[in-house]
């Protein structure tokens, strides 16, 4: 039941956000399905390990390929699909903990937390980047292939 509301908010907090990016019709829905799913991948690679950045790679990588097949569905840019549907993963509570340490002046909790932000945030980043290089690799080879 948890992770149930954790999969309700994580779509409910990406429509907003596409609300608010002004996406209409279809692709407003597929935005919010695309936030609820980078958290569903999230929840079930957490089963296997208890990393969040091997969770938060993976699911950047799912919701990376996701975004660029919407985009090639729908004819719509790919940040469309792909800022909404990081929404969810993005390390708000940790940024907001390592810049209160800060003000604070609690210098080890300031890196223990800088520490985790930056290191998710760059897992979701090589998730980003991989997967755009690798699918745009691949579809550019398909392409070609089609007119030889």
């Amino acid at each position: 039941m948890h992770e149930m509301i954790q999969l309700l908010v994580s779509f409910t907090g990406s429509f907003g956000f596409a609300v608010l990016f002004n996406i209409h019709g279809k692709k407003l829905w597929f935005a919010a399905l695309g936030g609820c799913l980078s958290w569903a991948v999230y929840l079930i690679v957490g089963i296997w390990t208890s990393s969040p950045y091997i969770c938060g790679f993976w699911s950047t990588v799912t919701i990376t390929l996701y975004a660029e097949c919407m985009a090639r569905i729908h004819k719509t840019p790919v940040t469309v699909f792909l800022v909404s549907a990081t929404i969810p993963l993005i390390p708000g509570a940790a940024l907001y903990r390592t810049m209160n340490w800060m003000m604070m002046q609690e210098w080890d909790k300031f890196c223990a937390d800088g520490t985790y932000t930056i290191l998710f945030a760059a897992s979701m980043a090589a998730g980003m980047t991989l997967t755009t290089i690798l699918f745009r690799m691949v579809w550019s080879w398909k392409y070609r292939q089609r007119w030889m």
